[in-house]
């Protein structure tokens, strides 16, 4: 029985004495991720600036969306690298906008598709005004199951919050 509590300890107890410490934002944060996550730079958070998550490396998508008229170019990083790094471990991400929208996306989206968290469009940083700074994109034009509202409906703008549930 004391076997038994000893491994119990062990799987519950030590992976979060391993948890990786994210280095600290630099510049203005303007991402913060909470919940079910296993590494962090604030406390129980994990804050990026626009210089942390470019250093993620960035991917574009070129699609039409909804929201503009013809393809646009979108630049970000992917969401499925971010979960990782952050250590995500919950079933669905719940983001917040700055304008108050919340919408909840199931985490399986970031590995069945190439979803990003745009900064930029057309080569340019996002502002608050043109759905910035952080925008949900799906590469929808690479599939008809993603032409439709509930991956709409997914593709939050103005993005400043993300808790993994």
């Amino acid at each position: 029985m004391r076997l038994f509590f000893a491994a119990l300890f062990c799987v519950m107890v030590l992976p979060s004495a391993f948890a990786e410490k994210l280095p600290m934002p630099v510049g203005k944060p303007v991402l913060t991720i909470s919940g079910l996550i296993g590494n962090t730079n604030e406390g129980d958070t994990a804050v990026f600036d626009v210089a942390a998550l470019e250093k993620l490396g960035m991917e574009t998508t070129v699609t039409t969306t909804p929201w503009y008229s013809g393809k646009v170019r979108f630049d970000g990083v992917s969401l499925s690298k971010l979960m990782d790094l952050v250590g995500a471990k919950g079933k669905s991400a719940r983001v917040l906008a700055l304008n108050d929208y919340t919408t909840i996306v199931p985490l399986d989206d970031f590995q069945k598709f190439p979803v990003i968290l745009a900064l930029k469009m057309n080569g340019e940083y996002m502002r608050i005004r043109d759905k910035g700074p952080l925008f949900i994109v799906y590469p929808y034009d690479s599939s008809p199951e993603l032409q439709n509202q509930i991956y709409y409906s997914r593709s939050a703008w103005q993005v400043s919050k993300i808790i993994i549930e």
